[in-house]
């Protein structure tokens, strides 16, 4: 079994620093207080007294004595020490000599500084080493961590790749020992086929010899009949007395001649079966050779495989070199280690020779006694502290490590938790849309758009909220108006945050359900900025702020590729109108101008009128219908048909809608393969908002637009009333934009309204009014959608 050392790395560019790491952990041993305690610090603190007494034997403090210094962590004194520096006495010759007791005590005072001085920079510099020798042992840990990680997975991945090799050599050979089995099979079935030709030759000759004896026979016959036809001539007297002797050779004649057909018969039969057994000897010959071929090719690839088992070895040969390198690479660093422990130990045996030359300093430190004492207390808590810190960073080391695991684990529950909060929430949303259908409701999404840069100081910012509660979340809204919370819960709520690429994705089935030959219906409803329009049509920079007519009309010519693959054709028309004062504007006629269009309506001529047919499709007279085949063109369309809209300024909105903006699109589909055809519409409606003149300071033509607006609106909640209450009569002749949505509101279409409300403060009673209206449309119920789906008739 291969040792560890196998598995280290050939040496790095990093094994440089090899050597001061092992004399690093070395000296961490050398300078454990638990080791000699006596013998170290007493040679530390003669070094020490040296240094102040200007001893001349010292070697540079960047030789072995500050590795020493360092070696020992702290600096000690044994208690005999002690007691010397305590018992120490003046030695003065007359103690009336003041002057020279004051030279001497102020000597001996600043020998005490510079002492002291010394201990505390020893302290500074055993505090960096510790410091260093702790980046050291990590810097080495983690290194050798990597290195035997990575010979694991090199290990691991040789053993995997032999394991592999093995693997294929015992198929090969299974498939060699079946192949040879299989060789002999063929052989022995060949010996068979050998026999029953020898059988067969065999019989052939016993045949040929009984057809040279018949044919012998018919010679000798034939003799006979010549003879006896040479005495019939000879004997025609006799021919009435030998008549009978005639007939019956006769007989004789024809029996041979039978036994003759009968034998070439059997001659042509044995001549066909040894044609086939030819023709058999030949395949199993074929078979033979091609057995042959499948043997050397199974040989060749033993001997690829035994060259690849080869270089594997070889390859571990070299691994095998590399530990045995690092081996030699670790027994010179050995060797490195003891030359240091010499060394360390000769500069102890020098401190030691030096420890006389401080015998004077010793007996003059009684003065001190106190301050020694208390930096010797300071220094045995700071030990104490740096013990605690070690251990208290072990504790964090590991309690860091529990935490990562524990992090990690609940990150992997959190995201399959995530994973089926999608799938549920994936499979919640078909549910409800089934629901729905069946049931025949409005959908309804709310969107609150952001706080504008001058709203936010304002404006409450707990005026809207959004409840977390999982059955819940995504679907409610709270808001509050003088301390109280009014509730709302729709199909969908978004939040300000969200994009409208997220908007978008939650209706693209709904748009979907055109193409399918569904009429759908998707409208904006709120007050005078709420953003409104910038949900339907956004803005036409940069992409990810196109709105949601943009947006389905690509997915519908997308979804159009794909179909028509499929053998599908589809031809689409398009349509733009708006609702202006009660009166339908063509928003796509060409070379009309705005004040030509408000002098038509103006001469009270009926130019353009709402009809419904039988089927609930809805048409409108006069009105400008575009076939168009690709998105580019519906876009600019688009254009035409924002630039034509009415639009003014408010007090509430730079841009207010002044009217209600109807865009349709008229799909038919054919499938040439089963003859199906389908036809969808797609209603997208921008309505105008409602507003408040007072609030809006409008005047004038805006007051007028105002009225007419607020008017529409509220014609739309009557009928929303009446639907919700189930009334038989249902007011949608009210209003010109009732009059056009019936079949979205009372058919079978698939009706979704987008509520939009501000966050303002300010505009707390008309958001309340929006949401309120919302929850009754949510509840109405307009009947089951159906598929305008039909087959092709062989006329058309």
């Amino acid at each position: 079994m291969a040792s560890k050392n196998q598995n280290k790395a050939p040496p790095s560019p990093q094994s440089k620093y090899s050597v001061d790491e092992v004399s690093v952990d070395k000296r961490r041993r050398i300078g454990n207080p638990k080791m000699a305690p006596n013998t170290g610090t007493r040679a530390q603190t003669r070094q020490a007294f040296s240094v102040v007494n200007g001893g001349q034997d010292l070697p540079p403090t960047s030789g072995p004595q500050s590795n020493y210094g360092s070696d020992c962590g702290v600096v000690e004194f044994s208690k005999e020490d002690v007691e010397a520096l305590l018992n120490e006495k003046l030695r003065i010759k007359n103690k009336f000599n003041y002057k020279e007791k004051s030279e001497q005590m102020g000597d001996y005072i600043k020998r005490l500084k510079q002492c002291i001085k010394w201990f505390q920079q020893l302290e500074v510099n055993n505090l960096a080493e510790l410091e260093n020798t702790k980046k050291l042992f990590e810097l080495v840990e983690k290194k050798n961590n990597d290195i035997e990680l990575q010979m694991k997975a090199k290990q691991d991945e040789l053993n995997s790749v032999i394991t592999e090799l093995r693997k294929n050599f015992e198929a090969l050979q299974e498939k060699l020992v079946k192949e040879e089995a299989d060789k002999l099979e063929t052989l022995d079935s060949l010996g068979r086929e050998k026999e029953a030709r020898l059988g067969a030759e065999r019989l052939q000759a016993s045949l040929s010899e009984d057809l040279k004896r018949l044919q012998q026979d018919i010679a000798n016959s034939n003799q006979k009949i010549q003879s006896l036809e040479k005495s019939y001539k000879g004997l025609q007297d006799y021919n009435t007395n030998l008549q009978d002797y005639n007939t019956r050779l006769q007989s004789d004649v024809d029996a041979t001649n039978e036994a003759l057909k009968r034998v070439e018969k059997e001659k042509a039969l044995m001549v066909e079966i040894i044609s086939t057994l030819r023709g058999h000897n030949t395949s199993i010959q074929h078979q033979f050779s091609s057995l042959e071929k499948s043997q050397v090719e199974a040989v060749k690839q033993k001997e690829a495989l035994g060259s690849e088992v080869l270089c594997l070895r070889i390859d571990l040969q070299q691994v095998q070199e590399d530990r045995d390198r690092q081996l030699l690479h670790f027994q010179a660093l050995s060797s490195d280690v003891q030359k240091y422990k010499e060394s360390t130990r000769k500069t102890l045996a020098e401190l030691d020779s030096m420890s006389s030359k401080t015998v004077e300093l010793e007996t003059k430190c009684s003065a001190q006694s106190e301050e020694i004492g208390r930096l010797k207390e300071e220094l045995s808590s700071a030990r104490e502290k740096l013990q605690f810190s070690d251990r208290l960073a072990l504790e964090t080391k590991s309690e860091f490590e529990e935490q990562k695991a524990l992090i990690l684990y609940l990150k992997n529950r959190l995201a399959d938790a995530d994973v089926k909060i999608l799938e549920g929430e994936d499979l919640r949303k078909k549910l409800h849309n089934t629901i729905l259908e069946l049931k025949g409701n409005i959908r309804v999404f709310c969107r609150v758009r952001p706080l504008m840069s001058d709203e936010g100081a304002i404006t409450d910012s707990n005026i809207v909220s959004f409840p977390t509660s999982t059955e819940i979340l995504g679907r409610a809204i709270d808001l509050s108006q003088n301390g109280q919370k009014h509730s709302f819960t729709f199909d969908k709520v978004f939040m300000p945050d969200d994009s409208q690429e997220n908007v978008f994705v939650e209706i693209s089935q709904l748009v979907q359900s055109a193409l399918d030959g569904y009429k759908v219906c998707i409208f904006a409803y709120g007050q005078t900025g709420s953003g409104k329009t910038y949900t339907m049509m956004g803005k036409p920079a940069p992409p990810d702020q196109k709105g949601l007519i943009p947006r389905s009309l690509e997915q519908v010519f997308k979804t159009k590729q794909i179909l028509e693959a499929q053998g599908w054709k589809y031809e689409m028309q398009v349509s733009m109108l708006e609702i202006y004062n009660e009166t339908l504007r063509d928003l796509l006629a060409p070379n009309i101008t705005s004040f030509e269009a408000s002098r038509a309506d103006n001469s009270g001529k009926q130019q353009y009128v709402i009809r419904h047919d039988a089927d609930g499709n809805t048409y409108v007279s006069d009105l400008t219908i575009v076939d168009v085949r690709s998105s580019k063109k519906v876009s600019s369309l688009l254009v035409c048909a924002t630039d034509s809209r009415s639009v003014g300024k408010t007090q509430m909105n730079e841009q207010s809608s002044r009217s209600h903006f109807v865009f349709t699109l008229r799909i038919t589909g054919v499938n040439e393969s089963t003859d199906q055809q389908v036809k969808g519409v797609l209603n997208l409606i921008d309505l105008a908002g409602n507003e408040r003149p007072s609030k809006s300071g409008s005047t004038g033509d805006r007051l007028k637009e105002t009225q007419a607006i607020n008017k529409s609106l509220s014609a739309l909640s009557d009928v929303i009333f009446a639907l919700a209450k189930k009334e038989e009569h249902v007011p949608f002749r009210n209003s010109k934009l009732t009059y056009l949505l019936q079949p979205c509101l009372g058919g079978d279409s698939k009706t979704l309204m987008f509520v939009n409300i501000s966050p303002e403060s300010t505009s707390v009673l008309e958001s309340l009014c929006s949401l309120r209206f919302a929850a009754r449309v949510n509840a109405c119920e307009i009947g089951v959608p159906r598929c305008q789906t039909n087959l092709r008739s062989t006329n058309s």
